[in-house]
């Protein structure tokens, strides 16, 4: 049967954009082909490639803003320690959906959580000479290891599908013992691949950190979204896990950009636990006036990136903490609706032969949430990247997130309720163009 877009399109314009193999484009090209096949065809894509919120920012957080702005905020530098009632409201935030202990100057507000990982990756490269390589449990976002990229800092990387549970120790142990690991990165819920660490295997992360002395910096970008369980209630459990529990060498990374859609002001906060914001690395406190590994991070790194966070931006998200933590704002209930599309879009692939990648934890379904992963069997994930392009869908390949695995991220972020009958009937086409073996 006849695919909805030409190929000829789409292979012409693959060939334009200099793309030598699909599999590893990169996010922004594959948008712009997208972009690019749909001007000409006029055929709608369902994009899937962008992970950026497709929900409206929190109107908590907007009013917090406007208020500020209208009050004369904008005149004034922001303390580079940050404001002081957003510092107050994140401790309180840890306390109530993580049941953790961080005081308000151990919380420190940044240009969202990729300024958080930048300077967490400066800081902790710095704290011990010997220890100069940063570990990935991968799949996992690759801006963070372009930032490493741009530091000319090393870092090793192992992706994770083969080593949940108890495989997690040995493989992990492998890295850490060769003493040149100064941080260890992942994110929870995972993107790519929507996998959610269990609590045993964040015990043996935080366990081997504290024997190994290496800092567990825990990505928390899509905070409490493991939909499976109700993490709605503060000061209640069930609790977002966290490896918080398990050391105390962790720097804990909590973005206002899909929590509250409000990715567009780049806005926060790094939690840092008590112990190690006041701990004096010597490497540190020759390098930086004797100061301890949280001030060398805000009033070195930070200071020296942007002299602080945006002032108006940190009101809105001291708002936004505050309202979910007086139980006032039940921020869940808005971005739930991200679980609800990738139930829908499972259900089509899965119909039409596809499968799902990163499919459990341990013994448990994946939850439906922001990302999830698929493969099509006979096909590799450069192959089944392009081959979808002409059926008007676009995602990235897993390669590009550390996966050895072959497949596809989808995110459920732009998909409008036309088009799950548009998937439906494209991928029954692409169905009957590519049986199955």
């Amino acid at each position: 049967m006849e695919t909805p877009i030409k190929k000829q399109l789409i292979d012409q314009a693959i060939q334009d954009f200099g793309i030598q193999d699909f599999a590893k484009a990169t996010i922004r090209e594959v948008k712009s082909i997208a972009a690019f096949a749909e001007k000409e065809s006029g055929v709608e894509f369902i994009k899937m490639e962008m992970g950026i919120p497709g929900l409206p920012a929190s109107q908590v957080g907007v009013d917090a803003q406007i208020k500020s702005l209208e009050d004369g905020i904008a005149h004034s530098y922001p303390d580079i320690q940050g404001y002081p009632e957003l510092k107050k409201e994140a401790s309180r935030f840890v306390k109530a959906f993580i049941n953790i202990d961080i005081s308000p100057e151990s919380c420190v507000p940044v240009c969202g959580s990729m300024q958080g990982t930048f300077a967490s990756f400066l800081t902790c490269s710095q704290a011990n000479p010997e220890k100069d390589t940063v570990l990935f449990i991968d799949p996992g976002f690759p801006v963070q290891k372009m930032q490493l990229q741009v530091m000319g800092v090393k870092y090793e990387t192992f992706d994770v599908y083969d080593y949940r549970g108890d495989l997690l120790r040995e493989k992990l142990e492998s890295y850490l013992k060769t003493g040149r690991i100064c941080a260890i990165v992942y994110s929870n819920p995972n993107n790519p691949s929507w996998i959610c660490f269990r609590e045993e295997e964040l015990q043996i992360i935080g366990e081997l950190a504290t024997q190994y002395d290496a800092i567990v910096m825990e990505d928390l970008a899509y905070f409490a979204m493991d939909f499976r369980k109700d993490l709605s209630t503060p000061f209640e459990p069930p609790y977002q896990v966290s490896v918080a529990n398990y050391t105390d060498n962790y720097i804990l990374l909590i973005s206002g950009s899909k929590a509250f859609s409000y990715a567009g002001e780049r806005i926060g906060v790094t939690c840092i636990s008590d112990k190690l914001f006041h701990r004096h690395f010597p490497a540190l406190a020759n390098r930086y006036e004797g100061l301890p590994f949280g001030l060398v991070f805000s009033t070195r790194m930070l200071y020296a990136l942007s002299s602080g966070t945006s002032h108006s931006a940190q009101y809105a998200m001291a708002a936004m903490l505050k309202a979910a933590s007086d139980g006032t704002y039940n921020f869940r209930e808005e971005i739930k609706e991200y679980g609800k599309r990738a139930h829908l879009l499972k259900k089509i692939f899965c119909k039409h032969g596809f499968y799902v990648v990163y499919d459990k934890d341990l013994d448990e379904d994946i939850a439906d949430g922001f990302y999830f992963t698929i493969g099509y069997p006979g096909m590799t994930s450069g192959e089944l990247a392009h081959e979808l392009m002409y059926y008007g869908v676009s995602a990235i390949c897993l390669i590009t997130t550390g996966s050895h695995q072959e497949g596809l991220r989808v995110c459920t972020s732009f998909i409008a309720d036309h088009q799950y009958d548009q998937l439906e009937e494209r991928m029954a086409i692409f169905e009957k163009n590519n049986p199955r073996n």
